[in-house]
């Protein structure tokens, strides 16, 4: 018997999407400026989880450069990054691995 995609289907497929956070701190001098949040966007969008940005009490598309630089995370920022999906925690690692590497600058 098929789906019908009831109410009852949809919570089912919300509960299986499991929330994986991660803290980051940006550590480049310049702050997370253009190039990074191009590296950062490009990365995010590699992922089909959705990614979030959470600083400076503000929540941010990780996969959009514009509102990862609205974000204005100068040098020391601590920035959660949350990701829920199929490869949330693969998505994570990744994007935390360009933090790590100070986005190879």
């Amino acid at each position: 018997m098929p789906m019908d995609n009831t109410p009852l289907d949809m919570a089912t497929d919300q509960v299986t999407a499991v929330l994986k956070t991660r803290e980051v701190t940006v550590g480049s001098p310049q702050g997370l400026h253009a190039r990074p949040a191009d590296l950062v966007a490009r990365e995010a969008r590699r992922w089909q989880s959705r990614i979030e940005f959470i600083g400076n009490a503000q929540r941010a598309d990780g996969k959009s450069i514009l509102d990862l630089l609205s974000l204005a995370a100068a040098e020391g920022t601590r920035l959660v990054i949350e990701a829920t999906g199929p490869d949330a925690e693969e998505a994570l690692a990744a994007i935390g691995r360009l933090f790590e590497q100070n986005f190879h600058e």
